[in-house]
């Protein structure tokens, strides 16, 4: 039956389309309408003599365009295609007014061949051209980027992916490279000044008086808490989708990069976390992946549903979509305020629902590193130390604490009879004791009688017992937590009982209900090649001032000129670091590749970055290679404000060639 439209129903019509077009430009990127897909793979490069042109350009995100900094006319570069074995000379034009270089990411070689200005070589003048050789002694997936100023924000960067010359023990049919990355249409350096003004000038999800009345968030109490120690727990991410569009492969949410794939087929997928400040959460709903390589190096496989990587990091998954459909690939920011997003299909112009962004997580006690105490019903009067560095043994107590049914048992103002056998105070000798913490002056009473077993907490300091416990107030400066962290305004916090996070799943991800990879599931595929124990420790905080936007290791910025971090050439050492604040960090050692300390023995994981979270700590073993070489947050603006180091590495007696 034919249906006759009238004037009137036409016109409705297109009124109502035109409005729809016009409120999908205020819908967020995920969310809006998507093109018919764009399948084409990375422009590749490859051969012993590849020639990179460093330029200028513009790129076009979502149908915008946004000035760049790119590499032979493409952003993200050209992919890099080598095979283990052979001896590359890569010829690197600089067609820039200002000084570059290219940084070989996870890449071992010498360290004159490294691309880091002032410590490995003196940079590639403008208007120049450097070449770079080295022979390629491993395979795997890694990527490149400058390490002149904040560069690869603009575009600077592209993978590298390594052929092995060994048949591959991992079994695939197909493969594609999918570089994530953030990118914004202001210029870096505005975004690192307002950084600068504001901590959180970026963060668009802050905690509101309507959410407190829905019952949303924090309760009243806990407000209270964080707003005393001028802390916002919804500040997870320092630069956030209200700048940022989150990319794979240099298309935005709406343009649909798309892999294809035939149903059956096994599809390697080779992630690399080229953003400069995003850590992102991966999964594809209703595909699991399973993981067989971290930064390069091949580990046991282990399926899982999500994984969470920081910026520098990569990892291999395998694929089997079984069916002709397609499925969405999220890259979800770990603050949740926007994503990148792709799809696998069998076909180009296919597409799967995206799925919305999920809550936003919030920081915890344990994040600000406390050990995993749940301090939620905790009135604490006032938490000193934050701002002024104040300190003092004040008489303390645990009064004006909410403990709900606990049995007291006798005499106000005492803990005794207190059970407390299922909970939960930190783990591992990194746990620290409660000491430090200091009350609000008229409290009283004290912890005494407080049964704990052995009467102390693992690693409190000497055995220190819980009897007369002060925790009143907390002082979140208490710098006899970290003897060796330098005094000054760059340290906001010290992680009063930092705990080992690596069996944690990241961040936000603790209940999501599906498996999430920890870096204890990794295990390596072959034996490391070097099982001594370390034969000496050395212990790193990782700390900074979110207000004043300062970040170092140990308390001092590289430009306050620290003493390099020395080894001699062979030498095995164990470092442990300790993230003093209340975000994560992806730490990077240029040249070397070391093993996480897990419990996985000889077969521990071998990675060059570690994302460190909040109020965590990490250890790993680590053989030194001769060279100077650079240590640093891979968060660029947290590197750009001062966190990093060098690390000298000198065979005995005799000085780096």
């Amino acid at each position: 039956m034919s249906r006759v439209l009238d004037r009137r129903q036409v016109l409705r019509g297109a009124t109502l389309a035109g409005s729809g077009l016009a409120l999908s430009a205020y819908m967020p990127a995920w969310a809006q309408p998507v093109s018919a897909g764009i399948a084409k793979p990375l422009p590749t490069v490859s051969g012993d003599d590849i020639t990179l042109k460093i330029a200028h350009q513009m790129m076009m995100i979502d149908g915008r365009q946004s000035h760049a900094i790119g590499i032979n006319g493409t952003v993200p570069a050209p992919l890099i295609r080598l095979r283990e074995g052979q001896n590359v000379r890569l010829h690197v034009v600089n067609d820039l007014d200002e000084e570059t270089s290219i940084h070989w990411h996870g890449l071992l070689v010498p360290f004159q061949m490294d691309g880091v200005p002032g410590i490995a070589f003196p940079g590639i003048p403008a208007r120049s051209t450097f070449t770079y050789e080295f022979p390629i002694i491993q395979s795997g997936t890694y990527w490149y980027h400058s390490h002149s100023g904040l560069q690869e924000q603009e575009g600077h960067y592209g993978p590298i992916l390594i052929d092995p010359k060994d048949p591959d023990p991992v079994q695939f049919d197909r493969e594609h490279v999918i570089v994530l990355s953030d990118h914004s249409f202001q210029h870096p350096h505005y975004l690192f000044d307002r950084l600068k003004k504001e901590s959180g000038y970026f963060n668009r999800q802050r905690q509101t008086l309507s959410g407190l009345l829905a019952g949303k968030d924090q309760p009243l109490k806990e407000r209270l808490m964080w707003g005393k120690m001028r802390m916002d727990p919804a500040d997870v991410a320092d630069v956030t989708a209200s700048t940022y569009t989150y990319l794979v492969n240099g298309h935005g949410p709406k343009d649909n990069w798309t892999a294809l794939f035939r149903p059956g087929e096994r599809v390697r997928l080779r992630f690399i976390n080229a953003s400069s400040m995003t850590t992102f959460n991966v999964r594809i709903p209703g595909l699991p992946m399973t993981i067989v390589a971290a930064d390069g190096l091949n580990v046991r496989p282990v399926q899982i549903d999500e994984f969470q990587f920081g910026p520098a990091e990569t990892y291999d998954a395998i694929v089997k979509p079984p069916d002709m459909r397609a499925y969405t690939l999220v890259g979800e920011s770990v603050d949740r305020s926007g994503m990148a997003r792709a799809t696998l299909a069998p076909r180009e112009g296919m597409a799967a629902e995206v799925p919305p962004l999920r809550k936003r997580p919030l920081a915890t006690m344990k994040d600000m590193g406390m050990g995993g105490h749940d301090m939620s019903t905790m009135d604490h009067g006032s938490m000193k130390g934050m701002g002024s560095g104040a300190t003092g043994a004040q008489a303390g107590s645990m009064a004006g604490m909410d403990h709900g049914g606990m049995d007291h048992g006798a005499g106000a103002g005492s803990m005794q009879g207190m059970d407390h056998s299922q909970m939960n105070h930190g783990a591992g000798a990194a746990a620290g004791a409660m000491a430090g913490m200091t009350a609000p002056q008229g409290q009283s009473g004290a912890m005494a009688g407080m049964d704990h077993g052995s009467g102390a907490m693992p690693g409190m300091a000497d055995g220190q017992s819980m009897a007369g416990m002060d925790m009143g107030s907390m002082n979140m400066r208490d710098f006899s937590k970290a003897l060796g962290v330098k005094k000054g305004p760059g340290v906001q916090t010290i992680s009063a009982m930092p705990v080992d996070r690596t069996g944690e799943p990241g961040q936000g991800l603790e209940n999501v209900g599906h498996r999430v990879l920890t870096y204890r599931d990794l295990v390596a595929l072959e034996r490391n090649p070097d099982t001594r124990a370390p034969e000496r420790e050395i212990k790193l905080h990782l700390t900074g001032n979110m207000e004043r936007y300062m970040w170092g290791f140990d308390g001092e910025k590289l430009s306050e000129s620290p003493g390099p971090i020395t080894l001699l050439h062979g030498e095995r050492v164990r470092v442990t670091l300790i993230n003093d604040t209340m975000m994560g960090h992806p730490i990077h050692i240029h040249g070397h590749f070391f093993d996480l300390v897990t419990g996985k023995g000889a077969y521990a994981p071998r990675k060059h970055t570690v994302l460190v979270q909040p109020g965590g700590t990490v250890s790993w073993d680590v053989t030194g290679e001769e060279g100077d070489w650079a240590f640093h947050c891979h968060m660029l603006y947290h590197m750009h404000a001062g966190m990093m180091r060098v690390v000298q590495v000198r065979k005995a007696g005799g000085a780096a060639a």
